[in-house]
């Protein structure tokens, strides 16, 4: 399917549908074009944002998309057992797909399903190419393709979210994969799994920073406290305080590169009325999009996930898409404020 016929129709749709998206969003002048590149999962959420005027958004705002890379398992893959080893299959395709991409050029944004999107994510961009190289074999005569044949880049990882997914199958109350991805990210459990998206070695937990983490389970809570995470306070979002750039630029002193993700319901649950599991006393999208773009002029900041997002009659009035793309504009605006 040709996306940009599809989308360039979308355009005056969403400009009727979500006027005060598209009437506040100021056009960046003559600056030189911004690279992006879209990586969507294949499911409502990510086509809500996708398919909601997303590109006339980032044309608008001075970017360059190619196009928008679609995740979608083979049916041979859909048969495969198990529905975690089939997230992880997803998380696989999502990382070959980011990893196309360069270290420092432009930015990369991730429309997910949910959180555990993450490990593909991160495995993406352990495996970005270097700065200026030209696809095709290395020096060893390797063919640089999606994971393959490339020493993998240090990740430092801003998790926005209510939650802190630091479970493992011995302290989750939920049983869900979701409320334990951080902790398959950091090597605490599911090894197995972890390593079939592609994501290896685990992040240490000293490259981890929370954000708007305000419910937490108890056993989840021991774990956070043996580790060496560290946290921004939702009154740190809310005030764009100084420790958003102490968090950076403790990162870039420590790490390659720096993803940025975040769960929708990490937000005022207003903003996001369709999400089961909002948490009281969140900050807007407006406060968190502040923040979000000063991370964003730190040029280790290569991309955004965005996760979570309710849809179809979870959204009817698009409270949680303006939001969404009020979180992407920041990101932009961050990076080509450098």
């Amino acid at each position: 399917m040709n996306h940009f016929a599809v989308y360039a129709g979308l355009l005056a749709v969403s400009a009727l549908a979500f006027p005060l998206l598209a009437s506040s969003v100021a056009p960046l002048g003559s600056q030189a074009k911004l690279k992006v590149a879209v990586v969507q999962n294949d499911s409502d959420g990510p086509k809500y944002m996708a398919e909601g005027g997303l590109l006339p958004l980032l044309e608008n705002l001075g970017c360059d998309v190619q196009k928008i890379d679609t995740v979608a398992l083979t049916p041979e893959e859909q048969r495969e057992y198990g529905e975690w080893n089939r997230d992880a299959l997803e998380s696989r395709r999502i990382g070959y797909l980011a990893s196309k991409n360069r270290v420092g050029e432009g930015l990369i944004i991730g429309l997910l399903t949910n959180c555990t999107d993450l490990l593909g994510m991160l495995a993406g961009l352990q495996h970005l190419r270097p700065s200026g190289e030209r696809a095709g074999a290395d020096e060893r005569g390797l063919q640089r393709e999606g994971l393959t044949g490339l020493k993998p880049l240090r990740v430092g990882l801003i998790y926005f979210d209510a939650h802190a997914d630091f479970n493992t199958p011995e302290t989750t109350l939920s049983g869900m994969l979701g409320g334990m991805d951080v902790a398959v990210a950091a090597g605490m459990c599911l090894t197995r799994l972890r390593i079939k998206t592609g994501l290896d070695p685990a992040l240490p937990t000293k490259y981890v920073v929370f954000g708007g983490l305000r419910d937490v389970d108890p056993l989840e809570q021991e774990l956070l406290d043996r580790s060496d995470c560290e946290y921004l306070s939702v009154g740190d979002i809310r005030a764009a305080s100084d420790a958003v750039g102490s968090q950076m630029k403790r990162l870039s002193r420590l790490t390659d590169v720096i993803y940025i993700h975040v769960d929708m319901d990490v937000l005022e649950p207003s903003e996001v009325s369709g999400h089961p599991l909002t948490a009281p006393e969140g900050p807007t999208s407006r406060e968190l999009a502040t923040a979000i773009q000063k991370m964003f002029t730190w040029p280790k900041a290569a991309a955004i996930g965005i996760a979570s997002i309710p849809s179809g009659e979870r959204d009817k009035e698009g409270h949680s898409l303006r939001a969404s793309y009020r979180l992407i504009e920041a990101a932009v605006r961050g990076v080509k404020s450098r």
